[in-house]
């Protein structure tokens, strides 16, 4: 059996305010899952975004080439098509053109079937000030847990 595969953006939630998510499939080659499964993508700075045909794609996205791929190996920074229903779609690309918002991978991960899924999110940027009062709270809770640790 495989281990758990799952490979997380931990800048997103600082850089964005997640509004939405979904799970979506991806379209994959043979040497790229084989990639996944090994634990070898980054999905740091990826981003998602429509094609003219209202097709979503992810952006960005590295997956190393598989080492035992030969000529048939995928590149690693190729666009990746994120599969949803048709439904969703239209109300996601209706979200990103009307008020401006941005869709961005939170996970990549593999499920109890074994096919490789992303988690995306409608997000908004966050502001400067706002960034600095997540760097204030996470501050704040990292010393309220060392204090309570020392008094138990």
């Amino acid at each position: 059996m495989q281990k758990n595969i799952n490979i997380q953006n931990k800048k997103a939630r600082f850089l964005y305010e997640i509004l939405d998510k979904y799970v979506a499939g991806l379209l994959l080659t043979g040497t790229e899952i084989k990639s996944i499964r090994s634990g070898k993508a980054s999905i740091v700075e990826s981003f998602c975004e429509f094609n003219h045909r209202g097709e979503l794609f992810v952006i960005n996205m590295n997956i190393e080439e598989y080492a035992f791929g030969n000529y048939y190996n995928h590149r690693p920074k190729a666009e990746r098509k994120l599969l949803l229903n048709k439904k969703e779609l239209k109300k996601l690309n209706k979200e990103v053109q009307n008020t401006g918002l941005t869709i961005i991978p939170l996970r990549l991960f593999i499920n109890e079937r074994g096919f490789a899924k992303m988690e995306i999110a409608l997000a908004k940027g966050k502001k400067l000030y706002d960034k600095r009062e997540t760097i204030k709270d996470r501050d704040n809770k990292r010393d309220l847990d060392r204090v309570k640790k020392i008094y138990k």
